[in-house]
């Protein structure tokens, strides 16, 4: 058996001999570790992606049912086989009770245990085989899933890029991000999956929509403010920059956050240090921003609607996630994804998706993005009256459906795209010229040439 396929097991018992001789035993079919007190165990437990514990019932300090139940709330995939040379009924029916899979009595041949590891192992299969169905489509872990409660399911290109990009920016703890995408694209989640990913998963992780909050709250709710420092502060209060520490804080629709509130969050992002409203006592606080828009973040700052230096300071790393117009490899399996999901919610037979559902749905734009696909998915589940979906299912008749023509938006970024490549060519890529040419400032032209990966120099 390959060293991936073969299943771990732990042995907790606090006869050390015994451990020993039966890891000898396993040590050629399974990877098996020791343990021959409590504190190793949960140790091994929490750094070993164990699949099956052998447990003795009598610990020193405690009783093995304990840890059988510990066990089963923790982590709920392994498997429990209980062992016991003072075993007597009530204690089985305790074990089996618990969620312990076998029991054997003290002394027992290890070809008994032999057998018993290899029932059980056939469930680990069994449990491994679905697993790795659940995740077919989906481009994080169970696990992952589990800490974002967000799904996360694609297979094209553009979106494993995605990823991809997520992944890395994870790794760096202390950098902003900016990320940007449509509505609905799924800009949250993408924000999740980086705080999850990295090493302030254990901290907060604080969601505000910048153009949920009323204007005159909104430095409250940042800075926190002291107690009396205005008329219904009756309580000091901890605001967002100061709960985040050690944390992340997602700024949602961070172009909509007012004008006059932009210069103290610059402050407050490069000095991480903040002051309550009607205080004076600095407080430090450590915490990541990961901030989002749909808006055309450079537009905005052209039209002295946001700042220049808050946006460098909140785009160290940039991600843009592509409408999923542009990505059309991911409209089969999210359906797929959603109808499966809403079936078994709904409680309703397995239903099965027409051909000309996904040909009618890859010809349409889109502009709500995932989020309208899912919502369309709930909708035809509802109502489907059959075992399939059709067409005549989705409400894609009355909208605009995409034909061969290109959406405005990519016109509008194809056309972008030619003007400034024409105008770096035009001035042998001298972006001072190649600005004043189409009348845009050098640092914007610079940002667009980011934006839409265009080289600095001409290629040879």
């Amino acid at each position: 058996m390959e060293t991936a396929d073969k299943i771990k097991i732990l042995i907790l018992d606090d006869e050390q001999q015994f451990t020993k001789e039966l890891s000898g035993f396993f040590e050629d079919d399974y990877i098996t570790y020791e343990a021959n007190n409590v504190g190793d165990g949960r140790r091994i437990l929490k750094e070993k992606d164990i699949d099956l514990l052998i447990l003795d019932v009598r610990l020193p300090g405690i009783s093995g049912l304990e840890i059988l139940q510990e066990v089963k709330e923790q982590f709920s995939n392994i498997e429990v086989i209980v062992i016991s040379a003072h075993g007597d009924m009530d204690t089985v029916i305790k074990a089996l009770r618990l969620g312990a899979f076998d029991y054997l009595r003290k002394p027992f041949r290890f070809i008994d245990l032999q057998v018993a590891i290899e029932r059980s192992q056939k469930f680990l299969e069994m449990r491994r085989k679905l697993k790795q169905m659940e995740e077919r489509n989906s481009l994080i872990s169970k696990a992952l899933e589990e800490k974002i409660d967000r799904h996360f399911i694609g297979v094209s290109k553009e979106i494993l890029q995605v990823y991809e990009q997520a992944k890395t920016v994870a790794k760096y703890q202390d950098a902003n991000v900016l990320i940007t995408g449509e509505s609905g694209t799924g800009k949250e989640n993408i924000a999740r999956i980086i705080h999850f990913s990295s090493t302030r998963n254990e901290r907060i992780f604080c969601a505000v929509n910048s153009s949920a909050i009323t204007e005159t709250l909104l430095e409250s709710e940042f800075f926190g403010h002291k107690k009396g420092s205005f008329t219904g502060a009756v309580n000091d209060k901890v605001g967002f920059f100061e709960a985040c520490d050690g944390g992340t804080l997602f700024l949602d629709e961070i172009a909509d956050m007012p004008i006059n509130l932009q210069a103290k969050i610059l402050r407050a992002t490069e000095e991480k240090v903040i002051t309550r409203v009607g205080d004076t006592i600095p407080i430090k606080t450590d915490f990541r921003i990961i901030s989002a828009t749909n808006h055309d973040i450079d537009e905005m700052v052209e039209g002295k609607k946001f700042r220049l230096d808050l946006l460098h300071r909140l785009n160290t790393l940039h991600i843009h996630i592509p409408p999923l117009r542009e990505r059309k490899a991911d409209i089969k399996p999210l359906l797929e994804f959603y109808v499966n999901l809403f079936s078994t919610n709904f409680n309703k037979p397995k239903i099965t998706i027409s051909e000309e559902v996904i040909e009618a749905l890859e010809k349409y734009e889109f502009p709500g993005n995932v989020r309208e696909l899912k919502n369309m998915a709930e909708r035809a589940v509802i109502l489907c009256q059959g075992n399939q979906l059709k067409a005549s299912d989705f409400p894609i008749k009355q909208t605009k459906i995409k034909k061969d023509a290109k959406t405005a938006t990519q016109d509008l970024k194809s056309n972008e795209i030619r003007i400034i490549l024409e105008a770096l060519r035009a001035h042998d890529y001298n972006q001072t010229a190649a600005a004043q040419a189409i009348g845009i400032s050098r640092d914007a032209l610079i940002r667009r040439m980011k934006k839409y990966n265009i080289a600095t120099h001409r290629q040879k």
